[in-house]
């Protein structure tokens, strides 16, 4: 296996919980809140919840701050603009951005996990503008395109 990176991270919040891995094959940290008091989602509404957390990633790799599974599965609690990013220049605390898509409001309470955070390796293209591009058998389809 290559090289891990090495993430540094802060607290920024005295109740802000560290990062973790929840199993030895996880791929993501979790990533709890770190609120002074409970916050409450309501059905169709979107909140911020600060994690108390700023990390250090490096050069060449990027943070995802994806949605936790079973919040999505049991209440439908997810990351709006999922997965978030979390650059490798940016040293701000990280917040989650929630929605609710179930039809009960949600309590998150200070400590609850509510995401959790993939280390990826990031590819900086090289842009070249062009007059035309090529051909391909898809071409323009988009949306339900392939079935």
């Amino acid at each position: 296996m290559g090289s891990q990176p090495r993430v540094r991270f802060q607290r920024l919040r005295p109740g802000a919980l560290a990062p973790r891995y929840m199993s030895a094959g996880a791929a993501g940290l979790d990533l709890a809140s770190a609120a002074d008091e409970a916050i409450t989602v309501a059905a169709g509404a979107r909140v911020a919840v600060p994690t108390g957390l700023a990390f250090e990633i490096p050069h060449g790799f990027e943070g995802q701050v994806r949605p936790r599974s079973g919040l999505a599965r049991k209440v439908g609690i997810t990351v709006a603009n999922a997965p978030g990013t979390i650059d490798s220049d940016y040293r701000g605390e990280v917040q989650v951005l929630l929605v609710n898509l179930g039809d009960a409001a949600h309590v998150i309470q200070p400590g609850d996990r509510v995401a959790q955070l993939v280390i990826a390796p990031v590819v900086i293209a090289e842009l070249e503008e062009a007059a035309s591009l090529t051909d391909t058998a898809r071409g323009a389809g988009g949306f339900g395109h392939t079935g």
